[in-house]
């Protein structure tokens, strides 16, 4: 009997190990997969921006991704997940503790990932809010003011926001629901783009007493590559956000997730063909970006039908918003903040319009209540960051940099020979 009992035990254990390694193996996979979203932007980005601002931006993208793991290791991942439940603020101390048994392998997060893996995973999350921003203000903001407010937003701003839903902060105890971003990683991208996009002002020569003047982005296949670079990480961003490899919840958000974003594409598509009278490339590529964003806070919790219903209706916004923020003369080159910001919000919204949740999570009142504390923080956060950083080393390149090209300027390096 005794040996039965061992050998039903020992069975059980290995059983256990392997769905852990299992799960583990997938979140790891997941963040490879969001690091390549990384690459995404960096292509989509070059590809909006004029030839002599190549060098700078990819400069950027290198730059962000660095600052945030490194500013999420030391401050970002304790202030998000300080181990504090209810609270508005928190935090569990700076950089990360030392691996010690079984408590940070297969008995921490319910046996789905070990801590290093929670680390890593969210820490790549957390350097995608400020690539938002730097095509917002690209091709005339100063490098190493920007690289400044980065240090600031991904430390403090970003992980004090993401505690009050994903840290079992204020938000989540309200029951507002947001499964992978669409407010706490993409309208706080967004949220920030705007200030920055607002501060450092239009680049020079778009908007005229005549009129907006197109300033067209110098590769449209780099940018196209970058899109589908980002739908191919996006797998992982919705995808490891199941925080397990479960096999139906996992497939649910692939389907979803590529759903929403084909939607997207066909939404901007129409809009933009029956607004500009044009079959415009860039606008069916923020389209399928647009639907991303939109289903990413509810991809675990709506059907096929509905995260189609969600994409279409974001591929439609991307070029009504485009066009208000340039009637409102807001210069953003990638269209971050209609991409990320308005269809954050909308994605927001939808959970209560579409999802499938119990327990009064995700109402209306709720998801709109989210929206605005964040964005307030938020925006309030990035507008004070780059206000200072304009009154004090300005924030802004000079007339004659802005015309030769950034690359020049800041770089004295040219992307192409």
């Amino acid at each position: 009997m005794e040996d039965s009992l061992t050998i039903a035990k020992e069975a059980l254990a290995a059983a256990e190990n392997a769905n852990f390694v299992a799960n583990n193996l997938w979140m790891l996979m997941s963040t490879v997969l969001v690091f390549i979203m990384h690459l995404g932007f960096a292509a989509l980005e070059s590809g909006f921006v004029q030839r002599k601002n190549v060098v700078n931006i990819l400069f950027k993208n290198i730059m962000v991704v660095s600052i945030g793991i490194l500013t999420y290791y030391f401050i970002g991942f304790n202030l998000m997940y300080p181990g504090v439940e209810g609270g508005v603020i928190a935090f569990g101390g700076f950089g990360l503790r030392t691996m010690e048994g079984a408590g940070d392998l297969i008995e921490y997060a319910n046996g789905q990932y070990s801590y290093y893996t929670d680390f890593i995973f969210q820490g790549m999350f957390a350097a995608t809010c400020c690539t938002i921003v730097s095509g917002a203000v690209a091709e005339r903001v100063k490098l190493l003011p920007f690289l400044i407010f980065c240090v600031f937003f991904v430390s403090i701003s970003y992980p004090i926001t993401g505690y009050w839903k994903w840290g079992s902060g204020w938000l989540d105890a309200k029951g507002f629901y947001d499964f992978a971003g669409s407010t706490l990683v993409h309208s706080v991208g967004g949220w920030g783009a705007l200030a920055g996009a607002i501060l450092v002002g239009p680049r020079l020569g778009k908007y005229t007493k005549k009129g907006i003047v197109p300033i067209t982005g110098h590769s449209m296949p780099l940018a196209t590559v970058g899109v589908f670079l980002l739908w191919f990480g996006w797998f992982g961003f919705n995808g490891g956000s199941v925080l397990s490899a479960d096999p139906k919840m996992v497939s649910l958000v692939f389907v979803t997730t590529s759903i929403a974003a084909a939607a997207g594409c066909i939404g901007a598509f129409i809009v933009s063909k029956l607004v500009y009278k044009s079959y415009d490339l860039g606008m069916a590529l923020n389209g399928i970006l647009g639907g991303l964003v939109g289903v990413t806070a509810s991809a675990d919790g709506v059907s096929v039908v509905d995260a189609l219903l969600i994409g279409l209706i974001a591929g439609a916004i991307i070029p009504l918003s485009i066009s208000f923020f340039d009637k409102m003369k807001i210069d953003d080159p990638v269209g971050a903040t209609s991409v990320h910001l308005v269809c954050g919000i909308w994605g927001t919204i939808a959970v209560a319009l579409f999802g499938d949740y119990d327990d009064g999570i995700g109402t209306l009142g709720i998801q709109l209540l989210g929206v605005g504390v964040v964005g307030l923080f938020t925006f309030s956060f990035a507008f004070l960051v780059f206000f200072l950083l304009k009154i004090t080393v300005g924030i802004r390149v000079d007339k004659e940099e802005e015309m030769i090209g950034l690359d020049i300027g800041e770089h004295q390096a040219v992307a192409y020979s």
